[in-house]
């Protein structure tokens, strides 16, 4: 009897930034290659893949400021992230991208439910955040100069020639 010798799969995650102004057609070109390296060469199985679409960069790269982010996550050999990274680092349109070894034990598909209600779950606190602190912002700002009922309005400086009527006082010697 002979045991079959079958390939060391481990599962991983992969976030890839592209170039804001490469085409779909190149994109989709991207990963159908990285998918043949991963199911074709490795014996692995590209499990998701998310768009996270055009995205402000905290740090530009290079003269871009904005990227196009996807993620992904794959069960495949380790040596399969050598070639991965080897076909990103001569493509131009890959900006930056970074390969994660998960645990073996991870169900891919509840880790990237996981990840997407932890993703939610940091929007909505981001979003009452910002709300909260437009809301000090607005309780801070005190009345305006145009606004009514605030300083700077003529009458209120005092010392002007003009009383309330706008009209010029005639002193003693003036004539009209």
């Amino acid at each position: 009897m002979q045991l079959e010798k079958r390939p060391y799969v481990r599962p991983y995650e992969v976030v890839v930034l592209m170039n804001p102004d490469v085409s779909e057609d190149d994109q989709k070109a991207l990963f159908r290659k990285n998918k043949s390296i991963i199911e074709e060469q490795f014996g692995g199985e590209v499990k998701h893949l998310d768009t996270w679409g055009k995205r402000k960069l905290a740090n530009p790269i290079g003269k871009n400021k904005q990227a196009v982010f996807f993620h992904s996550t794959f069960t495949a050999d380790p040596k399969a992230i050598t070639e991965l990274e080897r076909t990103m680092r001569i493509n131009d349109n890959v900006l930056r991208f970074m390969h994660t070894s998960l645990d073996d034990r991870t169900d891919l598909a509840k880790y990237v439910e996981d990840f997407k209600t932890a993703l939610a779950e940091s929007a909505a606190r981001e979003r009452e955040r910002e709300a909260k602190f437009q809301a000090r912002k607005a309780a801070n700002r005190g009345p305006r100069r145009d606004d009514e009922g605030g300083r700077g309005r003529r009458e209120d400086f005092g010392g002007g020639r003009g009383d309330d009527d706008g009209d010029v006082d005639m002193e003693d010697g003036e004539d009209a």
